[in-house]
């Protein structure tokens, strides 16, 4: 039986965010992606940036299971581990040896919303421990500026997302970097993306 998940949220995004990520990620080394979904993002991302070890992680077991299988699928066994089981909330988080050894950069991809607000203070400090000076955390999904919805279409997916669930919901732009800061990161940039989207780019200091 197929296991692939198809999200056509990824299937939208996966192109400019990975022109983006063309330009921040490093020349070599692992790359962990944390919350990695259905894995198309992962295994697109692999295919794309060959000189990396892309690490797909996800606390979902059938997440897990369909981003091995879309592994397979693109002949990418030999090449790329198989998905981590990983919960940011669990921490240490439990990389393999190899993965550890080589991080280079995190990403973040539509988690912050769908996760309580321990999940974002997990994220910024785990991933403080791990990187190396310099190194990349790039954060991507929608978010709140100064206060405010940047659209009307976020407004009424936060109100959705607090209904199905009361700690969930777009987090404030200047609390998370606050956050990173406190954490040992500093902002880069705050890049805005197709969909009202955004991404933050914070190096570990």
């Amino acid at each position: 039986m197929d296991q692939r998940l198809f999200f056509p949220a990824t299937e939208r995004n996966r192109r400019p965010i990975g022109d983006l990520l063309s330009q921040l990620l490093p020349a070599a080394g692992a790359v962990l992606e944390l919350a990695s979904g259905s894995g198309e993002h992962a295994v697109c991302f692999q295919q794309r940036f060959t000189n990396l070890l892309w690490q797909a992680s996800d606390p979902d077991p059938d997440h897990r299971a369909s981003i091995d299988a879309w592994i397979r699928h693109q002949g990418l066994s030999n090449v790329m581990p198989a998905a981590l089981n990983l919960d940011v909330e669990e921490r240490p988080w439990p990389l393999p040896q190899t993965i550890g050894a080589s991080l280079n950069a995190v990403v973040c991809i539509n988690l912050l919303h769908i996760s309580p607000a321990n999940c974002t203070n997990a994220v910024l400090e785990e991933s403080a421990v791990l990187l190396p000076s310099g190194a990349p955390l790039i954060i991507y999904g929608p978010f709140m500026r100064n206060g405010a919805h940047t659209s009307a279409s976020n407004a009424a997916f936060d109100r959705s997302l607090r209904e199905r669930n009361n700690q969930w919901g777009l987090r404030e732009v200047s609390l998370v970097t606050s956050l990173a800061a406190s954490a040992g990161f500093k902002t880069d940039d705050v890049v805005p993306m197709p969909a009202n989207n955004l991404t933050l780019v914070l190096r570990r200091r």
